[in-house]
C-alpha cells in the first residue's frame, strides 16, 4: 500500500470538516471518504518539534528537535526518521515541497525528491501560492508514473504559514469574524480573510492531488494523510500549548477500510502516526516508538486509544520551557522558566500582535501552573490551581506529568536545557522573531 502525507504550517483545525467558516470543498470531500479524527493533538505547537514527533514518533525531547531546525536544532539520530524506516523497508520515499526537520534536505534520506528545495521559510516576498500549486502539479505528475516500488510521498505546503496570501475578491471583510480569542476589529477581521484566503490555497493543492489519485487508478491502493504541524499563528495559538494551539486537523482515508467510522471522539497524538503505520503496513515496531497505534480504527473497532496526552515547549524562536498533560476532560500546563513574561519572539509578527503590545499585552505574566476543566470551560479562560474543589485533580495532573517526564528522561528536570552549540535563539526579552535580538 502506498502513503500520501499532505502536511500544511500553522492551520490548526480551522478547515471546513471541523466546522469553521473556511470554504475547504476538497477537504470536506476527502473527510466524507475517509476519518476525520475530532481530538488530534501535536506533540508541540511549534514548527520542527512538532512534524519530527509525528515522523519519528517520539516526543521533541526525545528526538532532540527542541527548537527549530532552520536555526540550528536537529535531531539525535535521522536514523529514527520515518523515511529512513521506509527505505529500510523497500520503500520509494519521496518528498515534494516543505519539510521542516533538517536545514540539510539529504539528513532525511528521501530517494527522490520532486522539486529543487531552493526556497527560505524566512522569505515573507515569495509567491508561496504559486510555489504550493506548483509542487501539487508535481506530485500529479509523480503519480501518473509508473512505479516498480510501494511509494511514501511527503507533500509539504507552506500555507497557511504567515504571510498570508491578499483576500480573495468573493470575501467581503464586512462579514468575517476575528479568532474569538482576540478583539473585533477591521485589522483583526482582514488578518483573519487572509488566513480563510490562504485555506484556500490548500484545499486547492489537495484538490488537485486527490484528482491525480484517481485519474492515476491510486485510489485502491493508496493511504491518504492530511494534517498540519500545530495552531493558527495568531496570538494564544502557535506556540501556546491551549487546545487552540495543539489541536491538529487530522483526516485519513484508508482504501480499503469500509467500516472505518466518519468521525473518531478519542484523543490522538501525532506520536501515534508511526506505529499505526507500521500497522497499516505490516511492519514490526522499531524499538524508539512513544506513540499508540490507532489502526483498529480501521477495522471498525473505534476503541479508547489514549487516556491522556501530552504536549511540549522548549524553544521557538525564544526560550520557553512548558509542558501539558490533557486527557479528555482536563488541562494541566506547567512552566519551567524562572521568567513568566510573554515570550513575544515566539509570537509571529502581525497586526494582531501590535494590537495587544500597544495595549499592554507584555505587561502580563503567565501563571505558573494552569489547570482548566474542559467540560465546563472549553475554552480554557478558568485556572483552577488554586480551586479547593479541584485540588485532587490537580495533584493527581501535576503528579502525572512529572512522571511522564521521568519515563521520557525529560532533561527540563536537571534545569535550563541549553541551546546547541551554533543554534540561533532570540532573547527572551525580544519583542519580534525577526530582530537581531539574539542571545
Amino acid at each position: 500500500m502506498n502513503v500520501i502525507y499532505m502536511h500544511t504550517h500553522d492551520t490548526g483545525k480551522w478547515i471546513e470538516p471541523y466546522g469553521q467558516n473556511a470554504r475547504t470543498p476538497n477537504l470536506m470531500k476527502l473527510a466524507k471518504e475517509g476519518t476525520i479524527f475530532r481530538k488530534a493533538f501535536c506533540a508541540a505547537p511549534t514548527c520542527s518539534p512538532s512534524r519530527a514527533a509525528l515522523l519519528t514518533g517520539m516526543t521533541p525531547h526525545s528526538s532532540g528537535m527542541l527548537g527549530l531546525a532552520h536555526r540550528g536544532f536537529q535531531l539525535n539520530n535521522y536514523d529514527q526518521h520515518l523515511v529512513q524506516y521506509l527505505n529500510s523497508n523497500g520503500y520509494e520515499t519521496v518528498l515534494c515541497g516543505i519539510q521542516h526537520e533538517a536545514e540539510a534536505v539529504e539528513s532525511l534520506g528521501y530517494r527522490r525528491i520532486l522539486d529543487n528545495q531552493n526556497y527560505d521559510m524566512g522569505d515573507f516576498d515569495k509567491d508561496w501560492t504559486e510555489f504550493d500549486k506548483g509542487n501539487a502539479q508535481q506530485v500529479a505528475s509523480f503519480l501518473n508514473e509508473s512505479h516498480e516500488e510501494p511509494f511514501f510521498l511527503s507533500f509539504g505546503m507552506f500555507n497557511t504559514h504567515r504571510e498570508f496570501p491578499q483576500v480573495d475578491s468573493d470575501i467581503d471583510l464586512n462579514y468575517v469574524a476575528a479568532p474569538y480569542q482576540l478583539h473585533d476589529n477591521k485589522e483583526n477581521r482582514l488578518e483573519m480573510a487572509r488566513f480563510l484566503s490562504s485555506v484556500r490555497v490548500v484545499d486547492d493543492c489537495v484538490g488537485i492531488v486527490m484528482n491525480a489519485i484517481k485519474e492515476s487508478g491510486h485510489e485502491k491502493d493508496t493511504l491518504i494523510i492530511f494534517t498540519t504541524d500545530h495552531g493558527p499563528a495568531f496570538p494564544f495559538m502557535k506556540c501556546n500549548l491551549y487546545d487552540e494551539g495543539i489541536g491538529v486537523s487530522l483526516i485519513i482515508r484508508h482504501p480499503d477500510a469500509d467500516q472505518a467510522p466518519k468521525a473518531f471522539d478519542g484523543l490522538i497524538s501525532h506520536i501515534d502516526l508511526f506505529p499505526t503505520l507500521c500497522d497499516l503496513l505490516n511492519l514490526e515496531h522499531p524499538d524508539w516508538l512513544q506513540g499508540v497505534s490507532f489502526s483498529s480504527i480501521f477495522k471498525g473497532n473505534p476503541e479508547k486509544v489514549r487516556e491522556e496526552l501530552f504536549s511540549e515547549v522548549t524553544y521557538h524562536a525564544a526560550y520557553e520551557p512548558s509542558r501539558s498533560i490533557r486527557t479528555e476532560r482536563y488541562k494541566y500546563i506547567r512552566y519551567f522558566d524562572d521568567d513568566l513574561n510573554i515570550a513575544g519572539a515566539n509570537i509571529d509578527d502581525s497586526h494582531s500582535k501590535t494590537f495587544l503590545i500597544e495595549n499592554g499585552f507584555l505587561n502580563m505574566h503567565r501563571e505558573r501552573e494552569q489547570l482548566f476543566d474542559l467540560y465546563l470551560d472549553p475554552m480554557e479562560r478558568t485556572n483552577l490551581v488554586n480551586d479547593r474543589a479541584y485540588h485532587q485533580v490537580f495533584m493527581q495532573m501535576s503528579q502525572r506529568l512529572h512522571e511522564w517526564m521521568v519515563k521520557t528522561n525529560d532533561p527540563l528536570l536537571s534545569g535550563q536545557v541549553l541551546k546547541p552549540e551554533g543554534a540561533i535563539v532570540n532573547r527572551r526579552s525580544a519583542i519580534s522573531p525577526n530582530s537581531d535580538d539574539f542571545e
